[in-house]
């Protein structure tokens, strides 16, 4: 389970710094803000990332506790 998590994370930063990036150069100065559907994006991917972390180092910590 902890490869599976650990390939979750590595996959989600990536999506993450993407996301990150197509956000800042898309944004211009006249905007209100940046645009609301690669925010929404941005704030699942740290969810994923939190929560493949979490799984990540749990199953680090319980393995073969049960």
């Amino acid at each position: 389970m902890q490869k599976i998590a650990t390939k979750i994370f590595i996959w989600a930063s990536i999506a993450f710094s993407i996301i990150g990036m197509l956000m800042v150069l898309t944004t211009s100065p006249t905007d209100d803000g940046p645009n609301t559907t690669l925010l929404k994006l941005l704030f699942a991917s740290v969810i994923v990332i939190l929560t493949s972390f979490a799984l990540s180092i749990a199953s680090k910590y319980l393995n073969g506790k049960s």
